[in-house]
């Protein structure tokens, strides 16, 4: 077992990359951008999280996670911090997180409103069928070349 004495920031980092988001298991809370920030101390482990949009119901199950995985990891304090100011935004999400998102199907945030290709053929003969998906961040867009729908994750 570890202790809180003997954790590093960088581990904690190194942890928490490896719980993933509860709507989108491929990317994690890290990749996503909703961890803001890790403090270590002799007192225990603060973890700053922002949600991607105010009242995301993600956010109870995102929390629990951390702190079952850090729990495991022989953490004995752990303190969340919600921090909604600034705001999420897509910017946060890591190149790796993006090729990640498009590797299952969806398509990476884009700052013109729309993306750029098909996650599934690459074509960029692409159009949105609703601004509405299987979440409320993301959008539901159809290729035009394969046929295929996909999501969209909006860009916020």
């Amino acid at each position: 077992m570890v202790t809180s004495v003997a954790l590093s920031k960088d581990q904690i980092w190194d942890w928490l990359d490896s719980v993933p988001d509860p709507e989108i298991p491929v990317i994690s809370i890290v990749d996503l951008g909703v961890v803001r920030d890790v403090a270590v101390s002799e007192g225990g482990v603060l973890i700053t999280i922002t949600p991607t949009y105010t009242g995301c119901p993600a956010m109870s199950v995102i929390a629990f996670d951390i702190e079952t995985a850090l729990a495991q990891k022989g953490v004995k304090k752990i303190t969340l911090e919600t921090q909604i100011a600034p705001a999420w935004t897509t910017d946060w999400l890591s190149e790796k997180g993006r090729a990640r998102l498009e590797d299952y199907g969806i398509a990476p945030p884009q700052a013109a409103g729309g993306p750029e290709r098909c996650p599934q053929c690459k074509s960029s003969n692409v159009e949105r069928i609703s601004q509405f998906g299987s979440t409320p961040c993301k959008a539901q867009w159809r290729c035009k070349s394969c046929m295929e729908p996909f999501d969209y994750f909006k860009c916020i």
